[in-house]
């Protein structure tokens, strides 16, 4: 019984020690800062397409995206914080919409951890998500995120030469949509 104990220990000492050098690695990105470089799938839907303002097929990346502001929620169908958020996230979604100061310069994606492309549509299908989701399989750009807990939020600003920076962070939801987003109005700049 000792020495599996100890086994034990040491296993989780490995794994401890492995998951400290990826995480070294990939730093939860900060205020101030860059995304990692990470690519994208341009979505089929032409709604889709339109809305973050991109056209035919391929790979795209964040500073892509003809807005000012990126919203990106990391999130997996299979969190029930995530799925308590939904709604909320979709109300964001109609105050940015709805808002003069923020509509056609502001866009909210997700980023659907560990989630497969059938699981992102089902999680789409079952919230009645309108804005575009994107899945990552085998927590690729997830990893490259720092391995953030769900929902997580990253507002990105878009600046004119393509390059960008990050304004703001949160693990967690948010009470009210229209708050939320002078938050973000407020935080980017845009206000």
């Amino acid at each position: 019984m000792r020495k599996i104990v100890i086994i034990s220990t040491i296993v989780v000492a490995v794994v401890l020690a492995i998951q400290g050098n990826v995480l070294a690695d990939n730093p939860i990105p900060k205020k101030g800062g860059v995304l990692p470089a990470f690519s994208l799938t341009v979505p089929e839907s032409d709604a889709h397409k339109a809305y973050l303002g991109l056209s035919g097929s391929g790979d795209f990346t964040i500073p892509d995206i003809h807005a000012k502001v990126v919203i990106l929620e990391v999130y997996s169908m299979y969190c029930p914080h995530c799925q308590r958020e939904a709604p909320r996230v979709n109300e964001l979604y109609e105050a940015i919409e709805n808002n003069p100061r923020s509509k056609g310069r502001v866009k909210l994606i997700g980023l659907a951890a560990g989630n497969s492309p059938y699981e992102v549509d089902f999680f789409r299908q079952t919230y009645k998500v309108p804005f575009p989701l994107f899945d990552d399989k085998h927590y690729e750009v997830h990893d490259l995120l720092g391995t953030v807990r769900t929902p997580f939020f990253i507002g990105v600003k878009i600046n004119e030469d393509k390059s960008h920076t990050i304004f703001y962070t949160n693990l967690g939801g948010f009470e009210k949509a229209n708050e939320f987003l002078e938050l973000l109005l407020k935080e980017s700049g845009l206000q």
